[in-house]
């Protein structure tokens, strides 16, 4: 039996329904989670949870996404479509879960060895919620048998993926990050929104802010202020480790840094830094740093006025696909 359009949307409005409720049930998961993965602090998850909840799950946009895309009422032929998630940050493998139901596919999922808690307390729950959606949702160890896989990972997982999954449709993320361009003109109100961007989930996303681009003589003293608002990350043990290891190297090389205590920021020309580090660069032309951000294929997206607005870097909308890859798209086409 095929579950029909509004009852995969009707599902899916009912699971933001439970996390909205933030159950017991739900509460354990999230300790477990952290115990898993010291990472995912409570406070992220809860983050992440409620992004997913409020733009993913609410029912109107479901009904807009479906329409948009004009998804047929029945999938009448589904495909096996093998999902090997990523767990940098908490419940990152989710959009391509939905996605995949959405579409009345069955999603044959291996969440990261990061993130297996949180992803498996959503399975569960929806098996348990509705249990003749048994073949939409499938937990495996290995993907094989699938007719179509979307995976993500490493640059040098992806070459792995390129291999094992050349003869069958697919989507293979690879490393990406993001930038944010300033003008040097941000109230700080958008400065402490972009400290959000950079310090959520501890940088770890490939959406998150690890570089800059600011104009020549970029005043940097009130970005150092703005990003005091997550001081308390000093106290994370791991986060930490990181700060005292980048520091400490900066100083035995002699190198140029900037810090508030918390985050480090150095000139650098990679966009990709390390864990408590921000790299930066000078431009002398807004449009030409614009333009060279824009060609290059392992930015995320791009922070600042006119772009993804200061603060909004970790709360995509449903249809902000990674990488720019339709993925509702490439499902609909199998």
């Amino acid at each position: 039996m095929h579950l029909k359009l509004q009852e995969r949307i009707d599902l899916l409005a009912r699971l933001g329904d439970y996390l909205a409720l933030n159950d017991e049930s739900w509460a354990t998961a999230r300790e477990r989670a952290y115990i898993q993965n010291n990472w995912f602090t409570p406070g992220f998850v809860d983050l992440a949870t409620e992004n997913i909840r409020t733009a993913f799950l609410r029912r109107p946009v479901l009904e807009e996404l479906a329409m948009r895309y004009a998804i047929p009422e029945e999938n009448a032929a589904p495909k096996k479509v093998g999902l090997v998630m990523a767990g940098n940050i908490p419940l990152v493998g989710f959009h391509d879960l939905l996605c995949t139901f959405l579409a009345g596919h069955y999603a044959w999922i291996k969440p990261s060895s990061k993130d297996t808690v949180l992803i498996t307390h959503l399975v569960e729950w929806l098996l348990r919620e509705r249990p003749d959606a048994a073949p939409y949702f499938v937990l495996a160890e290995r993907l094989t048998g699938c007719e179509a896989y979307i995976a993500t990972g490493s640059d040098n997982t992806a070459r792995y993926f390129e291999h094992y999954f050349a003869k069958y449709p697919h989507i293979i993320r690879k490393n990406r990050t993001s930038v944010a361009l300033l003008t040097g003109d941000e109230t700080a109100g958008e400065l402490e929104k972009l400290a959000d961007d950079i310090c959520q989930y501890f940088g770890l996303g490939c959406r998150n802010v690890t570089a800059l681009r600011v104009p020549e003589g970029y005043n940097f003293e009130p970005l150092l202020r703005a990003l005091d608002k997550y001081k308390e990350l000093e106290h994370h043990n791991k986060y930490r480790n990181n700060y005292d290891y980048n520091l400490a190297v900066h100083i035995i090389n002699h190198h140029f840094y900037m810090t508030n205590g918390t985050v480090l920021l150095l000139e650098a020309e990679s966009p990709f830094a390390p864990i408590s580090q921000v790299h930066y660069q000078f431009y002398k032309s807004a449009v030409e740093a614009e333009k060279s951000l824009s060609e290059r294929k392992d930015i995320q997206c791009i922070v600042g006025q006119g772009q993804v607005p200061f603060g909004g870097a970790q709360c995509p909308a449903l249809d902000t696909f990674a990488d720019g890859v339709d993925t509702l798209k490439f499902l609909l086409s199998l």
